[in-house]
């Protein structure tokens, strides 16, 4: 289904809600560059949270290191510390972007509020993305294969990111009344 035909739906959806206030009549461009720009702040954010989740635990740098070595510099990983921070997070901004499009797209589950949503796609493209960076980057591209705990916590680090990022951009979507406002609590009796 094409973009455009999933604004139509959510804009139907919408109108029979009651909503008289309609996100999506905003051009396409528009619609995609806002998405974009939620992405790549959420995957800044998401990257710096994941990072503190991992760095103590693991007490090494991301396998960004090990990629810069091996297809840049050419001698030891511990030798690049700060490109591979930089890199680490030029890769957690970029697949950020991408959530930030998908997300804003995606249409299952718009019955359920868009924090809720995020955090649960957040999570299943956090763990697609330990997934694709265990057999892609590691084991193929580095031909690294991390030990049983190492995984454990690498897997663990990608769902921090995912769900980060996943509550950065549901917080801050369409259909949020006030993105900038914040959330008040009741307080119960």
């Amino acid at each position: 289904m094409a973009v455009s035909d999933h604004l139509s739906r959510l804009r139907s959806i919408t109108e029979t809600e009651g909503h008289t206030e309609d996100v999506d009549e905003r051009p396409r461009e528009e619609h995609v560059a806002d998405a974009v720009l939620r992405g790549i702040q959420g995957g800044f954010v998401a990257t710096l949270i994941m990072s503190a989740f991992r760095l103590p635990l693991l007490r090494s740098l991301p396998p960004s290191a090990n990629l810069w070595s091996q297809y840049v510099a050419g001698d030891d990983p511990r030798k690049h510390s700060v490109a591979a921070i930089a890199f680490h997070l030029l890769y957690g901004i970029s697949a950020g972007a991408l959530f930030g499009v998908l997300f804003s797209i995606y249409d299952a589950g718009r019955s359920i509020e868009p924090e809720q949503r995020g955090l649960v796609w957040g999570a299943v493209y956090g763990m697609a993305l330990s997934a694709v960076g265990v057999q892609v980057v590691l084991q193929d591209l580095l031909g690294i294969r991390l030990e049983a705990d190492e995984l454990a916590f690498f897997h663990a680090g990608h769902l921090v990111y995912g769900l980060s990022l996943g509550a950065w951009v549901g917080s801050r979507t369409e259909g949020v009344e006030d993105p900038e406002a914040e959330y008040e609590y009741q307080g119960g009796n």
